[in-house]
């Protein structure tokens, strides 16, 4: 996993001027039973007061991928003594209404998404207003500081996409298919733009209904049977890889597919070759440390990171490391 040093190094610098915004899909019911089991049998590690701190992300209903995060965020407010609450909405607006009820709330802190940050400017200007610290976690670091927010944990969306360029490139691809599964969220633009930017081939762009799975699998089946020449099938989600595999197969083409995030059923993939390689943003930590460093910020006035991105990924991982990945995914930490 020696690249995802090279990789965050590169992103130390190119996060100073690049914005972040990402999410994707992996977990399910043992990231569930994971955050069960912690919130039951975990104890708190401080005396501080029992603050109440609230996450709102931009998750829509049955996106596992938020599952690793709560639970990440869950596991850190157990051992911080912190009352943690979860909500969230895939419409930008009604996120926007869910964070004011947390300000109306008179929470001690709020971990919120900027995956469409024009509707969350104005609601952040007004949790400033009421004091009460922000953190942005996923997406959205170019808008973090801007927002009022101490700062941002996640992954540089574009730096991402550069690593999976380059690694098409080692991997001698010439034509990627990017499969863009949500409408209007930027950090799924940025990843593609990111790819485009280091990949020395051509780089086609696919926009699919992600919220159905025949509609996706059957999109990018139709794209391989009518251009043969796509020899490589990105996905920014990890349950899409699984989709891109069938797609493939009903079309009979030999193109990779290769999937940014992780789960399961990817670490399975890795591990047989369906799949040849993915992108980890390490979504546990996000949560983690997103309430971790605002606990810090309530009792010892820390900022982490200088008020720049605290940065997860990327971490691209291949058949080589899923081995290792595979009790990480099972047990919905990875």
């Amino acid at each position: 996993m020696a690249r995802f040093r090279t990789w965050v190094g590169i992103a130390l610098a190119g996060a100073l001027s690049g914005s972040l915004a990402g999410c994707s899909s992996t977990g399910g019911k043992r990231a569930e039973d994971a955050r069960k089991a912690a919130s039951a049998q975990g104890k708190a590690a401080v005396n501080t007061p029992r603050w109440t701190f609230a996450m709102i992300t931009h998750s829509g209903d049955g996106d596992t991928f938020w599952d690793i995060v709560q639970s990440g965020a869950e596991q850190a407010a157990v051992k911080d003594n912190i009352n943690f609450l979860y909500s969230h909405d895939d419409e930008a607006q009604q996120q926007a209404q869910l964070v004011d009820a947390a300000i109306d709330k008179r929470v001690d802190g709020i971990v919120v998404t900027l995956a469409k940050p024009d509707a969350m400017k104005s609601v952040l200007a007004r949790a400033r207003k009421a004091r009460i610290p922000v953190i942005t976690v996923n997406s959205g670091s170019e808008e973090s500081k801007a927002f009022g927010a101490l700062t941002h944990v996640g992954q540089d969306e574009s730096i991402a996409g550069e690593a999976v360029g380059d690694e098409l490139n080692e991997r001698g691809r010439k034509q990627a298919l990017c499969v863009l599964h949500e409408q209007g969220n930027v950090g799924h633009e940025q990843r593609c733009d990111g790819v485009e930017k280091s990949f020395d081939g051509e780089v086609q762009r696919l926009y699919v209904n992600g919220t159905s799975m025949p509609d996706v699998q059957s999109a990018i089946e139709a794209k391989l049977q009518t251009d043969k020449s796509v020899d490589a099938v990105v996905t920014l989600g990890a349950p899409y890889a699984d989709t891109a595999v069938k797609a493939k197969q009903g079309a009979g083409s030999e193109a990779e597919v290769d999937t940014f995030d992780l789960n399961a059923k990817v670490a399975a993939g890795l591990a047989d070759g369906t799949l040849g390689f993915a992108v980890d943003q390490q979504p546990y930590l996000q949560g983690y440390e997103a309430v971790d460093l605002l606990w810090l910020n309530k009792y010892n006035a820390d900022v982490l990171g200088g008020g720049r991105p605290v940065l997860t990924g990327p971490e691209i991982v291949t058949k080589d490391d899923a081995d290792a990945l595979a009790d990480y995914t099972k047990r919905g930490t990875r």
